[in-house]
């Protein structure tokens, strides 16, 4: 059991009682990633008409909904339902507000649990480089980051996965292998393995600013 766990558990004890101070406490204590993840999964094309915030809400409406039900089976790691729900939340807008348009294989993950939006090759490109502020840093960026979306592109789809969940999202090594369905060394070989690959993309797009992000 994770620390993590060790230290939800006695929440999820009180909440179990119908303690509403203690499932409030488990819905704030991660309502943060939960908007780290929904910020690198949410389609470039909704962002200015959805509010991040208000899907974490509305998954967390559905989570106080179905939490009885996950309080006499938790199967999986309390974070790990949340995320799970609010996943299923962000994909259902992306079918209602884009349709077919977002059938796109690029765009979902196929993991244990099911379809799950996946992070653009764009997304992961603005994370990467930050923003320019002058016209000259704008226009170099633009640049770099069409090289950079191209390098992307070329990695397999869990490489760049583990990445997002790992880099950007910041799960630990033992919830990325539960998302992943795979044994936690694995895991982490693989995150090994596609950040050497990332690095070797950012050594590629000369002068970029990234590297600090990655420690480089």
């Amino acid at each position: 059991m994770s620390k993590e766990s060790d230290d939800i558990e006695p929440l999820l004890a009180q909440a179990r009682h119908g303690d509403r101070k203690a499932i409030d406490d488990l819905f704030s204590r991660y309502r943060d990633r939960l908007l780290r993840m929904i910020r690198m999964r949410l389609d470039r094309r909704l962002q200015a008409r959805i509010d991040s915030s208000d899907i974490v809400q509305e998954a967390l409406l559905d989570a106080a909904r179905r939490l009885e039900e996950y309080l006499g089976d938790p199967r999986i790691p309390f974070f790990l339902w949340l995320r799970v729900l609010t996943g299923h939340k962000l994909l259902e807008l992306h079918r209602h507000h884009l349709g077919l348009q977002c059938r796109d294989a690029r765009r979902e993950v196929k993991l244990y649990h099911g379809p799950f939006p996946a992070t653009s090759t764009e997304a992961l490109a603005d994370q990467l480089l930050g923003q320019g502020t002058s016209p000259s840093q704008r226009a170099l960026r633009a640049e770099r980051k069409v090289q950079l979306q191209e390098a992307l592109n070329a990695m397999a789809p869990l490489d760049r996965e583990v990445l997002v969940l790992r880099h950007f999202e910041h799960l630990t090594n033992s919830e990325a292998a539960h998302e992943m369905h795979i044994d936690p060394s694995a895991a982490s070989k693989r995150y090994v393995r596609a950040m050497k690959k990332l690095r070797d993309i950012l050594r590629e797009v000369q002068g970029t600013k990234s590297r600090g992000r990655l420690g480089t």
